[in-house]
């Protein structure tokens, strides 16, 4: 059994070194090519990364300490594949051409590693997911200079499938995938950048903002994977195959999913709910911090955050605090006893609300006599604010320690239900009669 070595440049590197050993001027000079381009690297990127940054961060918002990482290893091999250029004819480049190489899978690795941190959120699974890729980059470029790449190959292409009329081997799949992958990871990327330029856009409408960055997203998605699968020999109608067990997957377990993203894309074009509006959605009341495909993010006061899907918001009532305009009617109860005098606490209201910041003047705050009850006439103060998204927690807190004051100095009580209960002895049945009785 023969091993054939095909050629790499480990390999003629390693024959030329046999042959002529360090002697070789030739040799030395490529040490040297390499020297200048990392020191031509070094001066450049130092020079650029500032310049990278301030650009990245002013112009597209993105995070640019990736591109500026990116610049040196960059430079490096730009720099390297030059010198491989001047140098090539009747002089020798393997040294040049390992090198340059190496160059290109570091910058590979260190690109991945960008576009994951940039389009995915920081996570543990992300950091984890960088080192397990450069690992495999490496080992594959580990396979291919030492030759043993081509075999692999050779036995993933022997090992085929039929799939409808095209015959498929594994390492066409494998081939798909990854090109699948790296194509839907620059759309994403794409999709990124996109929204954040469009996000930045003020003058537009907040929803539609959204609902163009969410379009454009899809777009570049499909785009990517229509692309992606014809660069790899793989015929786009092997696709009606999945399309059918799609459509019934989408009619039985997927169609809740389904709902609440076409629900999510209407709810974004009809305007009726944005991000930002104040929403009671069963018995939840709330900010709208995010609208995404499947469902919005509702911040509550107490900072909690509740998911809800979007078919709920189409399906449901919901309250809309703030849809036209961001003043809500803020309504108090108030109990005094029949004995009060009801000018003087209509005054002692109104003034209590009218030292408040958060009570607007206009419309003024009113005062209401709403019956004659059981315990005490009832009263009501109605109030207008502005700021809804801050609470009435404590507005409501402070009016009535303020009121609470006004009605103690002027003596004004507050009815305060007591039970009396009343024995009565009966020495004939030697028994105990028991009544009792509400009073004020």
């Amino acid at each position: 059994m023969t091993v054939t070595h095909h050629p790499t440049p480990l390999y003629d590197l390693i024959e030329e070194f046999q042959r002529q050993g360090l002697s070789e001027p030739y040799l030395l000079t490529q040490v040297v090519v390499i020297l200048l381009s990392a020191l031509a690297a070094w001066v450049f990127s130092r020079a650029l990364r500032p310049k990278v940054r301030r650009a990245g961060a002013a112009n597209w918002k993105v995070s640019s300490e990736g591109v500026a990482r990116l610049l040196y290893p960059l430079i490096f091999w730009v720099s390297v594949e030059i010198g491989t250029v001047f140098w090539r004819g009747e002089h020798s480049v393997t040294l040049l051409r390992l090198f340059s190489s190496l160059l290109s899978v570091l910058v590979l690795v260190r690109a991945l590693a960008y576009l994951l941190q940039a389009v995915f959120v920081q996570s543990e699974w992300v950091k984890r997911a960088i080192k397990v890729l450069a690992w495999m980059v490496w080992l594959v470029f580990a396979l291919h200079i030492t030759g043993a790449l081509p075999e692999i190959e050779a036995g993933l292409i022997g090992i085929k499938f039929r799939l409808g009329k095209q015959d498929i081997n594994l390492l066409m799949v494998i081939n798909g995938v990854i090109s699948v992958a790296v194509t839907v990871l620059l759309a994403m990327w794409l999709g990124r950048l996109t929204e954040q330029r469009v996000m930045a856009a003020t003058s537009l409408d907040l929803s539609l903002r959204v609902v163009v960055t969410k379009v454009l997203r899809t777009i570049l998605v499909l785009m990517g994977i229509l692309i992606a699968l014809p660069l790899v020999g793989i015929d786009l109608t092997v696709l009606s195959v999945f399309g059918g067990a799609l459509g019934v997957g989408l009619g039985f377990g997927l169609q809740k999913v389904a709902s609440n993203y076409v629900s999510g894309f209407i709810i974004l074009l009809d305007g009726s709910i944005r991000i930002g509006d104040i929403v009671v959605i069963d018995n939840r009341q709330g900010t709208i911090s995010s609208i995404t495909s499947r469902y919005v993010l509702l911040q509550l006061g107490d900072g909690t955050e509740a998911i809800i899907p979007n078919e709920t918001l189409i399906t449901s009532t919901v309250l809309n605090l703030s849809h036209s305009n961001k003043l809500i009617r803020v309504v108090m109860p108030f109990l005094v006893a029949y004995g009060a005098n009801l000018d003087l606490v209509s005054s002692l209201l109104l003034a209590a609300a009218a030292e408040e910041e958060r009570i607007l003047k206009d419309p003024a705050p009113a005062f209401f006599l709403k019956q004659f009850g059981d315990k005490g006439i009832e009263l009501e103060l109605a109030f207008w604010i502005g700021d809804p998204d801050q609470g009435t927690g404590s507005l409501r807190s402070t009016l009535n320690m303020q009121i609470w004051r006004a009605f103690s100095q002027h003596g004004i009580e507050i009815p305060n239900p007591r039970q009396e209960i009343h024995l009565h002895y009966d020495k004939a049945e030697s028994g105990i009669e028991v009544s009792s009785s509400s009073t004020r």
